[in-house]
């Protein structure tokens, strides 16, 4: 059921087209930027220290359950997620999208998820399920202001409930880490550019896979780029390690010297939506490794 406080729904505006990048304010988890090539700092540019601290933690955490990293994303079978959409709209209604629109961009998550967009994609065993929609006119939400407070005020469900905020910014999304739910329950889940779900306004970007992108994040992911070209890159051994992020669809791209092309078609980069094909098997080992650590 939608709760919609007060205005008129004015159509979607026209956007510009934007190429991927990545700057996010310390506070942001992860982000695919929307803002003509312009690449800045990553994940809250997690270092190389911040990172091998994540994994102990991990560790640690799954200690205390019995178990380890590599047993439980051997063990882990799936899981069904709740997802709750809030719609940012000004007070004009700007900003605002369709339901149908919205029954897409499950859809989309659901088949991507699902290892459904190409031969050799692994099927993560999550699956998603609208659980609700809200609509809210306010400007400073819509524009993703007091995105603390806003958040706060209009989260659903528990670790496990993945929450949706269509909101317009200078990003196409943004997403919080599982092991930060503890410390900050409130603000999980992602938020995305309206104007990335299917049938939006973003030129390489409307596809629905922005929500692909930052739900990855949300599982635990980090990009395929994270750290560089180096032999820890993003935690994950079936991921090449890529010197930097992709933009477009340049098949054959290698910026790394380590062995293996760059995963352009892997949801964890920066390519555009088309190119877009593929989780691998060790995404999904860690996907369900973080799950159980800090959602399940």
């Amino acid at each position: 059921m939608a709760f919609v406080l007060g205005g008129v729904v004015a159509p979607a505006q026209a956007m510009p087209s934007l190429e991927r990048g990545c700057f996010e304010p310390a506070e942001y988890a992860g982000a695919r930027s929307a803002g003509d090539d312009q690449r800045g700092a990553d994940h809250r540019d997690i270092s190389a220290a911040e990172q091998r601290a994540i994994e102990k933690r991990t560790r640690n955490v799954l200690a205390a359950k019995g178990t380890t990293p590599a047993e439980a994303g051997a063990e882990f079978s799936g899981a069904s997620v709740p997802v709750y959409v809030h719609v940012m709209r000004d007070k004009a209604g700007n900003g605002d999208v369709t339901d149908t629109q919205i029954s897409q961009q499950i859809a989309v998550l659901n088949r991507t998820f699902g290892g459904q967009e190409s031969s050799s994609a692994s099927n993560t065993g999550f699956t998603f399920t609208l659980a609700g929609v809200d609509r809210f006119n306010n400007d400073q939400w819509h524009a993703d202001r007091k995105s603390t407070q806003y958040r706060a005020a209009t989260r659903q469900g528990g670790a496990d409930a993945l929450n949706i905020w269509l909101v317009d910014f200078s990003y196409l999304g943004i997403a919080t880490f599982p092991w930060d739910y503890a410390r900050n329950p409130s603000i999980d889940g992602i938020r995305v550019h309206y104007a990335s779900l299917p049938g939006g306004s973003i030129a390489n970007y409307n596809l629905g896979e922005t929500a692909t992108h930052e739900a990855g994040h949300w599982f635990g992911l980090y990009h395929t780029f994270q750290g560089g070209c180096t032999s820890t890159n993003d935690e994950v051994s079936d991921t090449p390690a890529q010197g930097s992020s992709t933009n477009g669809c340049p098949e054959g791209r290698d910026s790394c010297s380590l062995p293996g092309l760059d995963p352009i078609h892997n949801y964890m980069d920066y390519s555009y939506d088309s190119c877009y094909t593929e989780f691998t098997g060790g995404q999904t080992s860690r996907m369900g490794t973080m799950w159980t650590a800090y959602r399940g």
